[in-house]
């Protein structure tokens, strides 16, 4: 199987939605499909993390989640190896060299 480059979620619990499909819950992470691992090094089968590949990872660093949210928490590491780099930021660049 190849690897998938959208990532989708892994999730420490699951819960059943309204329409009786289950959804991620607990501790959430980023996970391509067709890895053992998740994005930020976690293997899957030690953790015990459910796979949830109809499920994309679309969260952001400024959402915020609440106790209605079944999500509880969401990977920083994760959150940063998906978003890349901000829209015209270049990287480190240095302005005043040393002689």
């Amino acid at each position: 199987m190849r690897a998938s480059t959208t990532a989708a979620v892994a999730a420490s619990s699951e819960v059943a939605g309204d329409d009786g499909v289950r959804r991620p819950g607990g501790e959430v992470h980023a996970w391509l499909p067709g890895q053992n691992q998740t994005v930020c090094g976690l293997q899957l089968s030690r953790t015990r993390l459910r796979r949830f590949p109809h499920v994309p990872f679309d969260y952001s660093d400024n959402d915020v989640l609440t106790e209605a949210d079944p999500e509880g928490y969401v990977c920083p590491r994760c959150l940063a190896a998906t978003q890349g780099r901000r829209e015209g930021e270049k990287g480190w660049v240095r302005t005043n060299p040393r002689p």
